[in-house]
């Protein structure tokens, strides 16, 4: 076997199987890659919203007025979408209405006919999973790109990684309460190996100055669904060690700001694009707990090079809080 360098030997230790394996197994979550430009003045701002496909039901609709005007405001680049795409069950195939029905009729503000950027929650997975990556969506509405997993780059500045967060959750495969569909996915050990391989094997090539992971699931919350413990053991290492700046997560039904230990990686919270959860909060330090509320709204970011701007909104537009990153000086505020 061909030696490892010594910057992969210093991999956090529960990686150490994936790379054991790293040349007898073949990828089968190959990260591509899309780039997406920078405004001329090589500034980014974008949208970020989660949990939100119930046909404008569950305030959808009211959110996505917001996001209109907020977004026009913002002059935003694109939306991403941190996953339960479409409810209950996900998309019955390509032409299932529920498409029209809760993404293309219901945002239709002139700023958000950008590209949205979308991966899959556990929702989308009780459905026709593959459905949402099938070209011929894009064909229908062209602002719609979903991958499993995938990275966007935005000039020197920036790197997004997308990752499939559904396939870690044990509970999914031991005792699910929901039938859920794994074409694509199985075997799923293989799977979340070559997954944390390709992530591990981006992140550690990036030159980008700005690193943010996207997935659905989150890894610390306040919310309903609490921590997430196999991404506390898989992927919370990672991006410590590769200096990841943010961890950006839907699931919870609330929109949310929690702070590592040594300040080093934020996790945050947009999952509020419909139903809400109002009253649902576990107790976490306070140290750490820097917001949360318990209903709908959506995240917008603010970049350059040296600064990024996160800032929550309500169904009303109300700005509940801001998170300013200073690159220089790694301070936040």
């Amino acid at each position: 076997m061909p030696s490892i360098s010594s910057k992969t030997r210093h991999e956090p230790r529960v990686l150490a199987a994936i790379f054991a394996s790293f040349f007898f197994v073949s990828s089968l979550a190959k990260l591509q890659r899309f780039n997406h430009p920078l405004k001329p003045d090589g500034s980014l701002s974008f949208l970020v919203v989660g949990d939100w496909g119930r046909r404008g039901f569950y305030n959808q609709s009211q959110v996505a007025q917001q996001m209109g005007l907020i977004g026009e405001q913002k002059n935003i680049d694109f939306v991403i979408s941190t996953g339960d795409n479409f409810y209950d069950n996900g998309l019955k195939g390509v032409d299932d209405p529920a498409f029209s029905e809760s993404f293309t009729k219901i945002y239709t503000a002139p700023s958000l006919q950008k590209q949205w950027y979308s991966v899959m929650g556990n929702h989308d997975y009780r459905g026709n999973a593959t459905a949402q990556l099938d070209p011929l969506l894009t064909k229908k509405d062209s602002r719609w790109l979903c991958l499993r997993s995938f990275v966007v780059n935005a000039g020197e500045i920036v790197e997004f990684f997308f990752v499939d967060t559904s396939p870690f959750i044990n509970d999914y495969f031991i005792n699910p309460e929901h039938v859920y569909y794994w074409d694509g996915v199985a075997p799923r050990v293989k799977y979340l190996e070559s997954l944390l391989r390709d992530l591990a094997s981006a992140l550690r090539g990036s030159t980008a100055k700005w690193k943010f992971v996207v997935g659905h699931h989150p890894i610390f919350s306040a919310g309903h669904h609490g921590n997430t413990k196999e991404l506390i053991k898989h992927l919370a290492p990672l991006l410590k060690f590769h200096n990841v700046d943010a961890y950006i997560n839907g699931h919870d039904h609330s929109i949310g700001h929690i702070s590592s230990r040594d300040g080093r990686v934020h996790y945050l919270t947009s999952g509020g694009g419909s139903k809400a959860w109002r009253g649902d909060i576990k107790k976490m330090n306070t140290d750490e707990l820097k917001f949360y509320y318990d209903g709908q709204g959506f995240m917008t970011v603010e970049m350059t090079d040296t600064n990024a701007q996160f800032e929550f909104y309500d169904i009303f537009g109300n700005n509940l809080h801001q998170l300013n990153i200073n690159k220089k000086s790694h301070s936040a505020m």
